[in-house]
């Protein structure tokens, strides 16, 4: 059974740690497997690209490698990077910051 994961895709996060601590961006993709986050903009890695035709360029270009969701704190729009809770609201379940209690 693959591990539940409070973050979501297109929630901006900030990296807590690693080398570009203090850093945000946007979820592209989460690896529930694995549990690792992709970050827009964040742990760039260079990596040799082979050339697939005759106008595609090869050579060495810059990706986002995946980080530890472990490492990555969603960010409240008032608080900064907090923890997120849960609130029933209705019959809705929804995220909320744990500090000031708003809707994420």
């Amino acid at each position: 059974m693959e591990p539940k994961f409070k973050i979501r895709r297109d929630d901006q996060v900030e990296i807590t740690a690693g080398k570009d601590k203090g850093k945000r961006g946007t979820v592209v993709k989460i690896d529930r497997e694995k549990g690792r986050v992709i970050v827009s903009g964040a742990n760039l890695v260079k990596k040799a690209i082979k050339r697939r035709s005759q106008q595609d360029q090869g050579g060495i270009a810059e990706v986002e490698a995946p980080l530890d969701i472990s490492n990555v704190a969603i960010v409240c729009k008032k608080c900064g990077p907090v923890r997120i809770g849960y609130k029933i609201d209705g019959d809705k379940k929804i995220r909320v910051c744990r500090k000031c209690g708003e809707a994420l």
